[in-house]
């Protein structure tokens, strides 16, 4: 388990109902083609050395005998495997017949999981055959390949843990078991458990598939876990029923692969149990307490380089799907929208005053300031938008920043600041041809200070701009665009300002408003502090600080998850794949956490603004971090990766 990435496997094998031998062949053939491709982790279905469907069958000693001598075979037979199975078959114990999931690894079986609650209606009849299983473990006898009787433990509460990889802890339960309130898998979790496996043979009819995939995917959101849950298919008896064979791989609540329906296919996925930690870790409400009545028990695995077949998205904040990402829209500007109209409504204010330059994040306040007005009912001449045209301003920006106040329908106010400007620089012996941080921020400064004021002569409040994006860089200036009265962007990507933008385009149905604001989304993303080239913007920002689509990508998985720097890197080398090479990708990186520690002071103090994500850096909520941090552990992780290339 590299960075805890680890592959596992839910397998579905053809088999013949009541043929042990035949079904061992074909489980021991998944089995070498699973360590062909590196899984780890493999679980088979319910019964399937005997097949599920042998109904009375079950009572004849023939077969029982056969399924414990194959399970015999099939365990030495895959020694030299390196990877933990579950395999389904019936198991008699003082008498009672269980249904048992058998764990093995390397030639040992570790233990013996049997099921719990034996369904007996509608289609199933199994406490014909079967009886429940038992909590706490027991060792029982069972006799080897070569003949020798070990002892190993049988009972529900049993953990398997690897010695090699201290995250991977796999409890286990049978089919039924999870469709139950009072699951195993939930005590399982509880006592530390991060994967779940489920050999089951849940039989196929109409729409069912759909309340598989809600309950599995939901029990590993539940649990914080990863869910493989494998099951019967072709081969199973179809007197009266028809198996599909639908394996199923969860993580946290994700659905990470499944197999197709009606066949005999191997789901895999590349699960992160660094991920389940991390979120456990995050969640202080999930307690897990280690239970003295659960047996754990300890296997080996060898640590190996994954090439991870898993995919990571580049854009982690943005939804794929253009269903999803509008409607993930769609609920960010109404908690943009609503979070302003209470601050409104608090303050008694029925004036808001907003700079307006033409770009992208001050359009977006914009869109979400209207809607806020137009829930409370206050006309939209009330919402003051203020140009404030200086050195770097470009006539591209300023005809968009005017016409799409005007098509909005507020009020534009246009302040010409270069002379204030200019009269500063005298004022503190600044020489204006010196484009340097001063004469930038001069700029920024003076525009808040006509903001703050022009709202105290307007009783109205200030409507910040920035958006999550740069305040992670600190690509604001320090009581200059970094403040405003409340930050409706604060807690929104970059990546994601350009859809919520695009949103409101293909949604307004003003054709001459959309226009505009297709040509605001054309235009390079620039603060505009220094003179144009031939009236076209100079300064753009991607060019400083780097791409956004990378730097939102790094702030998702270190806030997210804690992952450390390696890890980052290594994921961004895949999903940014053709689109950055690794250079790119590391000197970024190094720019990122560098510009994180050292900005955190502006963090400290940031205007009230509304969550509407998981990741957010209010410092009130979700990102208390010393200001005086240092960011030493983290560079010298990359600096070793660059060394070692």
């Amino acid at each position: 388990m590299e960075q805890g990435f680890i592959r596992m496997a839910a397998a579905t094998p053809k088999i013949r109902v009541a043929d042990p031998a035949y079904n061992r062949e074909q489980i021991e053939t998944v089995i070498r083609e699973g360590a062909e491709r590196k899984a780890k982790v493999m679980v088979f279905p319910e019964l399937c050395l005997t097949g599920y469907t042998c109904s009375d069958l079950f009572l004849q000693t023939p077969l029982l005998e056969e399924a414990r001598k194959q399970l015999a075979v099939l365990i030495s037979g895959t020694a030299d495997a390196d990877m933990i199975c579950f395999v389904g078959l019936p198991w008699e114990h003082n008498g009672k017949l269980y249904n048992v999931m058998a764990a093995f690894c390397r030639g040992r079986l570790l233990g013996l999981i049997p099921k719990t609650f034996i369904p007996n209606y509608s289609e199933f009849y199994e406490a014909r055959h079967f009886s429940p299983g038992w909590r706490k473990a027991v060792d029982v006898p069972v006799e080897d390949g070569a003949g020798n009787v070990v002892m190993v433990p049988f009972g529900t509460d049993i953990l398997f843990a690897c010695r090699q990889m201290p995250g991977l802890v796999i409890g286990g339960e049978v089919c039924e078991d999870v469709w139950m309130p009072n699951a195993p898998s939930i005590r399982h979790g509880l006592a530390g458990a991060t994967v779940i496996v489920n050999g089951s043979a849940s039989d196929e009819t109409t729409g069912k598939d759909q309340y598989r995939l809600s309950l599995v995917s939901g029990q590993s959101a539940k649990l914080i876990c990863v869910y493989l849950y494998a099951s019967a298919g072709e081969g199973e008896s179809t007197t009266d029923l028809v198996f599909s064979g639908h394996n199923l791989i969860a993580e946290n609540g994700t659905m990470l692969s499944q197999s197709p329906r009606f066949g005999h296919e191997t789901a895999y996925g590349d699960v992160d149990l660094e991920r389940i930690r991390s979120e456990r870790r995050r969640m202080t409400t999930f307690a897990v307490s280690p239970d003295p009545d659960y047996r754990r028990v300890p296997f080996d695995l060898t640590v190996e380089h994954l090439e991870l077949e898993r995919f990571i998205d580049p854009a982690p904040f943005v939804p794929d799907s253009k269903q999803d990402r509008d409607k993930r829209c769609e609920e960010i500007l109404a908690l943009q929208s609503l979070g302003l109209k209470k601050r409104l409504e608090h303050t008694g204010c029925k004036t808001a005053v907003i700079g307006i330059s033409g770009g992208l994040d001050s359009t977006l306040a914009l869109l979400v300031t209207v809607r806020a007005f137009d829930m409370l009912d206050i006309p939209r001449e009330h919402i003051w938008a203020v140009t404030m045209p200086c050195f770097g301003t470009t006539d591209r920006t300023y005809n968009n920043a005017c016409m799409l106040v005007k098509r909005l329908g507020a009020s534009l106010k246009e302040v010409r600041i270069q002379e204030a400007v200019t009269i500063h620089f005298r004022d503190i012996g600044q020489d204006e041809n010196v484009h340097d941080v001063t004469y930038e921020n001069s700029q920024a400064r003076e525009r808040t200070q006509i903001l703050m004021d022009y709202a105290n002569r307007m009783n109205g409040l200030v409507v910040g701009t920035g958006d999550m994006s740069e305040l992670a860089l600190g690509w604001a200036t320090y009581n200059g665009d970094h403040m405003s009265m409340y930050g409706v962007n604060a807690s929104v990507p970059k990546t994601l300002v350009r859809h919520l933008v695009r949103y409101y385009s293909d949604t307004c149905g003003d054709p001459e408003l959309s226009g505009v604001l297709l040509d605001i989304l054309d235009t390079p993303v620039s603060p505009e502090l220094l003179p144009p080239k031939d009236g076209v913007i100079a300064q753009k920002t991607e060019d400083l600080v780097g791409p956004y689509e990378l730097h939102d990508f790094f702030l998702y998985h270190m806030l997210r998850f804690g992952y450390r720097p390696a890890k980052i890197y290594r994921m961004a080398g895949k999903a940014f794949r053709g689109t950055y090479d690794d250079e790119t990708i590391m000197k970024w990186l190094k720019v990122f956490y560098r510009r994180f520690f050292a900005q955190q002071f502006k963090r400290s103090c940031l205007p009230d603004g509304p969550k509407v994500g998981s990741v957010a850096l209010s410092p009130r909520g979700d990102l208390r971090m010393p200001s005086d941090a240092c960011s030493r552990l983290w560079l010298e992780e990359l600096e070793r990766i660059e060394g070692g290339r």
